[in-house]
C-alpha cells in the first residue's frame, strides 16, 4: 500500500490526525513509536539539522527529497512533505510531485509565499505572496502531474502571516480548494487559536483543514478538532527538544569530563540498537547469511612452555618459531584473515612480551606453568559472544581445512584427521607427542572415499582424549574447533558448572579443571548430551611440539 493510500484511509476515520515534524529518519521512527498518526518532513527542522542554516529556500529540492525518502523508508505511517513554494513555478511543482511519489511520500504541502520563501515566524522579514491565480496554477499542475491516485496536495496560505487579514486568507483558501487542493492549511502566528477558530466557522468545508499550532501552543488537540481541524501538525518540537538535550549533555560532559556523567540523561546503547533495528538485523543474519558469513571470533591459546623445544624457544614462545620466513602465529593469523576472520584473540604466557602482532587482542595467562590449555582459553572468555573458533597456537594447516570447518552448521564442530587410523594400522608410531584421539559414534568405512561421504551419525564424536583404546580410535583432533553462538554459550556454561562440580576431584583425564585440556571440556559436553560433530580431513596439517616436528615442518613447507 502506498503511503498516500494510508493517509487517505486515516482521514476517513473519526477525529483529527496528529502529525509530528521530523528532521531525519531517527526522529521519524521515534514519532511512529510514540503512537502518532503521521510524520511531517519539516523544512524548518531539516534545514537546521542537515545544514544548520535558516529555513529560507537554501535547502535544494534534491537535498530535502533525500531526507524525505529516508524518513518514508524508516516508518510505516504516512509522511507529509513540507515543500515550501514547490521549488519554483508550476512546472517545478510537477517535478516535485513525481519525485515525492517515487520516494513514498503521501502528500506535499505548498505555500503561496514568493520564492525564495522565509520561515513564517522570522521577525522583521518582508512578506510577499504570489497572486492567487499563480498558486492555483501550481495546485492544478500538481494534481495533473500525480500518478498515484491517492496522492494528496495540501495548499497553504500565508495571508495571515503577511498581515493581509482574515478575509484574504479565507478567499485564498477557498480558491485553492476550488483549484483541486486535497486539503488547506491556513497558517497563523497569533498567540491564541481564536483567529483561526473564527475563520474555520466561515469555511465551506469542501476539503479538510490542516493546522500548525506552533505559536498558539497552549491549545489542545480537542479544541482544534472541535473547531474543524482534521490534521494537526506539531511541526518542530522534536528538533527543538534535541537541541536542548544535546546542549545540556555537552555542557555536563565538558565540565565533568567523564562520559558517564551524562548517563542519567541519555539512552543506553541497547535502546539505540533497538530503535535502528539491530535485533532484526541479527535475526536476518541467522536466517539468511551462509555459515561463515557472520562475524566470527578466533581464540588462539599460545601460553604454554615446552621444555623439549629448548633452546629453540629460549627467548620466545613456541608460536613465534620461524619457518621459512613466517612464524607459526603469523601463518595462522594470515589464514584467518584470508577467510575474512579479523576478530582474533591470542592468549599469551611464556615470554609473553615477545608476542606483539598488530590488530590482535591479547589476554595473559600468568599462571601458564601450573594450568592447562583450557584455563588459557577461558582467559579470553570475554571474546566468547557469538560464533567462535578455537585454534591451537602450535599447528600449521592448509587453508582448505579452515574453509571446510567454516562450512559446518553444527553447534559444536571439531576438525578430525582420519589419516591417523591408516598410519597406526600400518604399524607407524604416533606422529607427535600426546595426540588427542577421537572415537566416532559410527565408525567410517575403510575406503578413502567413504570417509568423506559419511552418514549423519558417522560425524558424531562419542569419545575424545589422549588415553582412548587404540582399537576404538578413528581419528585425531588437530586443534581446530568451531562453536555456534548457541554452542559457545553451552561451552561457557559447561566450564562454569564443571569448576563447581569437579572442584575437589579429577576432570576426565586431568587432575583438576584448572589443569585440564580443551578435550576434557569437549568430553564433558558429550557426557552432558550435546552432539559434537567431526569435520573430517585427511592430512594437510602438522603440529610443532618437538625439535623433530620443527625440522619436519621446515622440510615440508614450501613457503
Amino acid at each position: 500500500m502506498h503511503n498516500a493510500t494510508k493517509l487517505r484511509a486515516a482521514l476517513k476515520k473519526p477525529g483529527a490526525l496528529k502529525v509530528v515534524g521530523a528532521h531525519d529518519a531517527l526522529s521519524a521512527r521515534l514519532i511512529e513509536r510514540a503512537g502518532f498518526d503521521g510524520v511531517w518532513a519539516s523544512g524548518f527542522a531539516i534545514s537546521a539539522s542537515l545544514k544548520c542554516i535558516p529555513d529560507a529556500s537554501f535547502i535544494t529540492s534534491s537535498e530535502q527529497l533525500e531526507v524525505e525518502r529516508n524518513i518514508a523508508e524508516a516508518v510505516n505511517i504516512p509522511v507529509i512533505a513540507d515543500c515550501d513554494t514547490g521549488y519554483g513555478n508550476a512546472l517545478n511543482v510537477m517535478r516535485t510531485v513525481n519525485d515525492r511519489e517515487r520516494a513514498g511520500v503521501a502528500a506535499i504541502c505548498i505555500e503561496d509565499n514568493v520564492y525564495p520563501k522565509r520561515c513564517s515566524f522570522y521577525a522583521g522579514v518582508r512578506r510577499e505572496l504570489i497572486p492567487i491565480d499563480e498558486h492555483c496554477g501550481k495546485i492544478k499542475a500538481a494534481k495533473a502531474a500525480q500518478t498515484v491516485p491517492d496522492f494528496m496536495v495540501i495548499a497553504r496560505t500565508e495571508a495571515l502571516i503577511a498581515g493581509w487579514g482574515q478575509e484574504e486568507a479565507l478567499k485564498r483558501a477557498e480558491a485553492y480548494a476550488e483549484a483541486g487542493a486535497d486539503a488547506v492549511l491556513i497558517h497563523s502566528k497569533s498567540k491564541t487559536f481564536d483567529e483561526l477558530k473564527t475563520l474555520y466557522r466561515a469555511w465551506s468545508r469542501r476539503v479538510p483543514l490542516v493546522v500548525v499550532p506552533t505559536i498558539f501552543d497552549q491549545t489542545t488537540a480537542q479544541e482544534m478538532e472541535q473547531a474543524g481541524a482534521k490534521i494537526i501538525i506539531y511541526a518542530n518540537q522534536p528538533v527543538r527538544a534535541a537541541i536542548r538535550a544535546m546542549r545540556e549533555t555537552l555542557d555536563l560532559i565538558r565540565n565533568d569530563t567523564r562520559p558517564g556523567a551524562a548517563n542519567d540523561r541519555i539512552v543506553t546503547l541497547p535502546e539505540v540498537y533497538d530503535i535502528v533495528g539491530v535485533p532484526q538485523m541479527e535475526q536476518d543474519e541467522k536466517a539468511f547469511l551462509p555459515i561463515g558469513g557472520e562475524k566470527i571470533t578466533a581464540i588462539i591459546p599460545a601460553a604454554g612452555f615446552e621444555k623439549q623445544l629448548l633452546p629453540l624457544i629460549e627467548d620466545k614462545p613456541k608460536c613465534l618459531l620461524d619457518i621459512k620466513g613466517k612464524t607459526i602465529l603469523e601463518r595462522a593469523v594470515a589464514a584467518l584473515n584470508e577467510a575474512n576472520i579479523k576478530e582474533i584473540a591470542v592468549i599469551r604466557g611464556y615470554k609473553k612480551e615477545a608476542i606483539a602482532l598488530p590488530n590482535i587482542r591479547y589476554y595473559d595467562n600468568d599462571r601458564y606453568e601450573d594450568t592447562g590449555e583450557l584455563f588459557s582459553i577461558f582467559c579470553a572468555e570475554p571474546e566468547m559472544k557469538g560464533r567462535t573458533i578455537v585454534l591451537y597456537g602450535d599447528i600449521i594447516f592448509d587453508t582448505t581445512i579452515l574453509e571446510k570447518l567454516l562450512k559446518s552448521s553444527a553447534d559444536f564442530a571439531l576438525v578430525i584427521d582420519l589419516a591417523w587410523r591408516d598410519h597406526v594400522d600400518r604399524g607407524g608410531a604416533p606422529s607427535h607427542l600426546n595426540p588427542d584421539l577421537v572415537t566416532l559414534a559410527d565408525p567410517p568405512g575403510s575406503s578413502y572415499l567413504s570417509r568423506f561421504v559419511m552418514g549423519e551419525d558417522e560425524h558424531r564424536i562419542a569419545k575424545i582424549g589422549q588415553h582412548l583404546p587404540l582399537d576404538q580410535v578413528h581419528g585425531e583432533f588437530i586443534g581446530m574447533a568451531m562453536f555456534s553462538e548457541k554452542g559457545t554459550q553451552a561451552m561457557r556454561e559447561c566450564y562454569r558448572s564443571s569448576q563447581e562440580r569437579y572442584k575437589s576431584a579429577g576432570f576426565h583425564e586431568a587432575r583438576s579443571v584448572s589443569k585440564a585440556s580443551f578435550t576434557d571440556l569437549v568430553q564433558e559436553l558429550i557426557d552432558e548430551g550435546h552432539r559434537i560433530d567431526a569435520v573430517p580431513v585427511f592430512k594437510g596439517w602438522m603440529e610443532v611440539d618437538s625439535f623433530e616436528e620443527y625440522q619436519k615442518a621446515w622440510a615440508k613447507i614450501r613457503q
